[in-house]
C-alpha cells in the first residue's frame, strides 16, 4: 500500500510517500516540501531516497496548486517515485486540533470535515490550512480515501480533574477552554516504540515521555492512555521552548501590558515568538547556539540553557508523582535525540527515583535509539527516534485497511 503523507501549514507543505507493507515494515518513496505558498517566488524541494533532490521555483498561489506539484513529481519521468498517481492507496493528513471531537484518527467524511472546522477558532494558524489540504487532495485525487491525524487525540483520555483549568465551568461548556496537549503522535510513537525495543508491555508500565525541540511537551503515559502533558490550550503552556515562554502567571502579562502599553495582539507575540531561550539569552531559539556560546563565557546563552533543563526536570518530577511511579522516561524531538549535554542536566538529579544515569551511553545517543540508564536503574532512561509521519502512515493504513475489509 502507498501512502502518501501530507503536513500542511499555512504557508508550506511537507510531505512524504511510503511504500507500506505492514506497520512493521514501510519504504519511504520520497519527502520534501513545498515553500513560500501564496507568495509570488513559492519553492517545491523533491528528495527522491537515493537519488539527488529536485527543487523548482515559480509562482505557487494557494495549496491546491502546491499539492499538484507535489503530485508532478511524484510521477515525473526523472526524478519520480510511482508510474502513476493510480498507485497512491490513500492520504495522511496532520490535523493539529481535534478538539474533544476525535480520540482517535479518522476516516475522512463531511462529518469529520465539519469537525476540523470547528476546531479552528481553536487552532486558528494550523487548521485551516490543514483542511485545505484535505479539499485539495479530494479535487486532485478522488478516489484515494484519506485519514486524518490530529495532535490532541492521544491526550484525549486525560480525565476532567486534569485538563480543566480552575475558572467559572461556563466557560469550558461555552467555549469549550480546556487543556487539550499536543505532540500527541510523537509521544504515543516513541513511548510504543521504546518499551518494544525494550521488550515492555506498554499497557502495563508507567511511562514519561519528554518532546524537546523548538517546540517541547512532556507527557504521562500511564498503561498504555496519556493521563497529562504539559501543554494545554494552545502549545505556549507548560515547558520553555525556543521562542515560547511556556508556563508563565499571567498576572505578569496584564503588568507588562500597563506598563508597555501592549494589545493583545502584543502579548501573544511576546509569549510565542520573542520568549523562550531566545528571550532570555537574546541570542538564539536554537539549542547549540546557546551552547556554543556558554562555551565561551555567555552568561546570558549559560541561564537560558540552565533555565530549560531545570524545567523539564521540575516537570518529570510532578508527572512521576501524579502516576504514583515511574518505569520508564524517554527522551525524542531535535533537542532530546541529538543533545546529550540537556539530557545530562535533566537527568543528574533523578537519582530518588532509582535512576541509574549512564553518562557514557548518553554521549554515545545522538539521533538513534540507545538506552541511556545503566543495567541497574530502577527507572530506564531511553533515547528514541521520533517519525510522526510514519505515525500518520500506520494510522491511515491501519484504517483504510479495514475499510476495504468492510
Amino acid at each position: 500500500m502507498v501512502i502518501l503523507v501530507l503536513n500542511c501549514g499555512s504557508s508550506s507543505i511537507k510531505y512524504q510517500i511510503m511504500k507500506m507493507e505492514n506497520v512493521e515494515s514501510s519504504t519511504l518513496l520520497a519527502k520534501g516540501i513545498v515553500e513560500r505558498i501564496g507568495l509570488t517566488e513559492g519553492v517545491i524541494t523533491h528528495k527522491p531516497s537515493g537519488r539527488e533532490s529536485y527543487s523548482a521555483v515559480q509562482p505557487i498561489p494557494d495549496h491546491t496548486v502546491g499539492i499538484n506539484l507535489i503530485l508532478s513529481a511524484l510521477v515525473h519521468p526523472e526524478h519520480g517515485v510511482i508510474a502513476s498517481l493510480d498507485e497512491v492507496s490513500a492520504v495522511g493528513h496532520r490535523v493539529v486540533h481535534g478538539g474533544e471531537y476525535f480520540m482517535e484518527s479518522a476516516l475522512v467524511d463531511n462529518n469529520v470535515k465539519a469537525a476540523i472546522e470547528k476546531c479552528v477558532e481553536l487552532a486558528p494558524l494550523h487548521n485551516p490550512a490543514n483542511l485545505q489540504g484535505i479539499l485539495s487532495m479530494e479535487a486532485l485525487l478522488p478516489k484515494a480515501p484519506q485519514v486524518a491525524v490530529f495532535d490532541t487525540s492521544f491526550h484525549q483520555t486525560m480525565p476532567k480533574h486534569v485538563y480543566l483549568y480552575a475558572i467559572p465551568y461556563r466557560y469550558y461548556e461555552k467555549y469549550h477552554i480546556r487543556r487539550y496537549g499536543f505532540h500527541g503522535t510523537s509521544h504515543r510513537y516513541v513511548a510504543q516504540k521504546a518499551c518494544k525495543i525494550l521488550g515492555l508491555d506498554f499497557g502495563a508500565v508507567n511511562i514519561v515521555t519528554c518532546h524537546l525541540g523548538n517546540g517541547a511537551s512532556i507527557a504521562s503515559i500511564k498503561q498504555g492512555k496519556s493521563c497529562d502533558t504539559s501543554m494545554g490550550f494552545t502549545p505556549v503552556d507548560g515547558l520553555i521552548m525556543g521562542t515560547r515562554s511556556g508556563a508563565i502567571d499571567p498576572g505578569v502579562l496584564f503588568y507588562i501590558a500597563d506598563k508597555e502599553h501592549l494589545n493583545h495582539n502584543d502579548l501573544n507575540d511576546l509569549i510565542n515568538k520573542q520568549g523562550g531561550i531566545y528571550g532570555v539569552s537574546g541570542l538564539s531559539s536554537d539549542m547549540r547556539d546557546l551552547e556554543q556560546a556558554a562555551r565561551s563565557g555567555n552568561e546570558m546563552a549559560q541561564l537560558a540553557h540552565d533555565m530549560f533543563v531545570y524545567r523539564v526536570r521540575k516537570f518529570i518530577g510532578s508527572h512521576v508523582a501524579a502516576m504514583g511511579k515511574v518505569d520508564l522516561i524517554v527522551f525524542t524531538g531535535g533537542v532530546g535525540e541529538n543533545d546529550d549535554l540537556v539530557r545530562t542536566g535533566v537527568c543528574s538529579n533523578l537519582d530518588y527515583l532509582g535512576v541509574e544515569f549512564d553518562c557514557e551511553a548518553n554521549k554515545g545517543a545522538r539521533g538513534k535509539d540507545v538506552l541511556i540508564s545503566k543495567p541497574a536503574s530502577k527507572v530506564k532512561i531511553m533515547v528514541a527516534t521520533t517519525n510522526e509521519e510514519l505515525v500518520i502512515a500506520m494510522d491511515t493504513m491501519n484504517i483504510v485497511g479495514k475499510l476495504k475489509q468492510s
